[in-house]
């Protein structure tokens, strides 16, 4: 099991930017998939973007595809979301999952542990 805490969170104005950070800790997760998902409130936890173990592979959701970068670095333990141009819609709580295998998956139930979250406020 790994341990993930979401940082880089906040408040900004539409069309702002801002890059969130997932630190890991325990045993390695260089061999893991990692992933982003947002859940705003009263809807259903939605699956934002994606990154192969070795990062050489990654894969978005349409509504951020172009304006959001994953991203790890494997030696700091470390994934990264980088959002650019963003919307109103893009307000809710991110979060940082991992599972024990190298290819990256949108759903949900395929990740093994989670992070608590950070909130991202786009105000119009």
């Amino acid at each position: 099991q790994v341990q993930l805490v979401e940082s880089g969170g906040g408040l900004v104005q539409a069309g702002g930017s801002l890059r969130l950070s997932c630190a890991a800790s325990g045993r390695t997760f260089n061999n893991h998939a990692m992933c982003w998902f947002r859940q705003a409130p009263g809807k259903e936890r939605q699956f934002v973007a994606a990154i192969r173990s070795g990062g050489e592979l990654t894969s978005y959701s349409d509504s951020v595809k172009g304006r959001f970068t994953i991203s790890r670095d494997n030696a700091k333990m470390m994934v990264y979301l980088q959002m650019n141009s963003l919307k109103p819609e893009d307000t809710a709580v991110y979060y940082c999952a991992g599972r024990r295998d190298s290819g990256p998956s949108s759903y949900s139930s395929a990740y093994d542990y989670w992070g608590q979250g950070t909130q991202v406020t786009v105000s119009s």
